[in-house]
């Protein structure tokens, strides 16, 4: 396979594009998409990929430095959460600007209301899954995270996104590593993940053998119990994750209520009134055993392994629906069925702005949407959880 020639640009930066880079254009015309710059800044960058009409890079050094631009708490904040070089305020201001370039692009002029945020910038992330790296000079194993654009890997001695206790139990269980003269080849990554209460659970993944079965974490939300394996569909924030699911409960009326690409059903079950007729539909079987664990004992409740886009005759024009899609979005078969029925109420929360605004923009045939509320779910990285609520017109 041929590999791009590695190059060194000198770019002014436009702005941020979705995705968290920003973006110039180089002398002939190519456009950049380069890691760790804000807009306005003058730029050196060296390149990751290289094709005829873009190209993607790593900052190597700043000629001319935005005043927004702040020191990143990480050595290895490129490869965990590249936003740390950002001004909080800036950060907030232009999760809810990305937001609102992406309904722009599908011609829907939405209000984006600010990013909400329970104001904690780091150590929020309950979910990290690290490399492991062998020095050959200290001849030990190291924890590490793989550099962004590269296969290489950095050594890690703190990382400041994970919870503290995530990160110490993964250096006890590397200090055990290199006690025992272990060699960190046998292993593909170290996964570990902790609840609210802080306890820990994980394990090393060894090459070219099944994942080990994990202790079961669990965590409430909005009052509601939950159970998960470590390695599952959970939400990697619960605080931030709580605010959108009490946006979206003081949204539910009476009616039936359709939560499609559930996981473990952590919005139907925590949105859900007493005694509420609930679907909760998912194609991962994992999930759906771990659905219907958090759903025992309760009443009018139906746990579906299926793909959404499979059940559609469960949309009815009395209920309201709950989408929560992969970054793909929905299926073009499922939003042909929420505008042919069109249910009551849609309430669409995504990781991705830029195919929920796709999204929107065919449902908008039926539904009024007023405005945006994006959630910070991912301090310090670009990642944005954007909610929508759309009511039949």
């Amino acid at each position: 396979m041929k590999r791009d020639i590695k190059q060194i640009f000198s770019a002014h930066i436009e702005k941020f594009v979705p995705g968290g880079q920003g973006i110039a254009t180089l002398e002939n015309g190519k456009k950049a998409f380069v890691w760790g710059v804000l807009p306005g800044e003058d730029v050196e960058f060296e390149t990751t990929k290289n094709k005829s009409s873009y190209c993607e890079g790593v900052i190597t050094k700043v000629l001319k430095t935005s005043d927004k631009r702040i020191q990143p708490k990480d050595e290895c904040y490129l490869s965990t959460s590249p936003w740390q070089i950002l001004d909080w305020d800036f950060e907030l201001k232009s999760k809810s600007e990305i937001v609102k370039e992406c309904f722009k692009q599908q011609h829907l002029d939405l209000e984006i209301l600010p990013c909400k945020t329970d104001g904690k910038q780091f150590y929020y992330r309950n979910k990290v899954e690290y490399a492991l790296y062998y020095d050959h000079d200290d001849k030990l194993i190291h924890l590490a995270f793989h550099m962004r654009g590269s296969h290489g890997k950095i050594p890690i001695s703190q990382s400041s996104i994970e919870r503290p206790e995530i990160f110490a139990r993964a250096s006890e269980i590397v200090a055990k590593l290199n006690a025992e003269h272990d060699e960190a080849r046998k292993y593909q990554s170290l996964l570990l993940r902790c609840n609210q209460a802080g306890e820990v659970s994980g394990d090393l993944f060894v090459n070219g053998q099944p994942h080990p079965q994990m202790l079961t974490l669990k965590d409430t939300l909005l009052d509601h119990e939950y159970s998960y394996s470590p390695n599952g569909f959970f939400q990697i924030n619960l605080p931030v994750y709580e605010m959108a699911l009490q946006e979206i409960k003081d949204q539910i009326g009476d009616g039936k209520l359709l939560d499609l690409y559930a996981g473990v059903g952590s919005i139907g079950l925590s949105v859900a009134h007493d005694g509420q007729e609930l679907k909760l539909v998912e194609i991962n079987g994992a999930a759906v055993e771990e659905m219907k664990n958090n759903a025992a004992g309760r009443k009018n409740t139906e746990c579906i392994l299926a793909k959404s886009e499979d059940v559609t005759d469960y949309i009815t024009p009395d209920c309201t629906v709950i989408l929560n899609p992969p970054r793909a979005g929905c299926d073009k078969k499922l939003i042909e069925k929420l505008i042919e029925v069109q249910p009551e109420k849609i309430i669409y929360l995504s990781c991705n702005p830029i195919t929920q605004a796709r999204d929107v923009a065919m449902l908008a045939k039926a539904y009024n949407c007023s405005a945006a509320q994006p959630y910070n779910f991912f301090p310090r990285t670009p990642h944005i959880e954007n909610l929508i609520i759309l009511t039949r017109k």
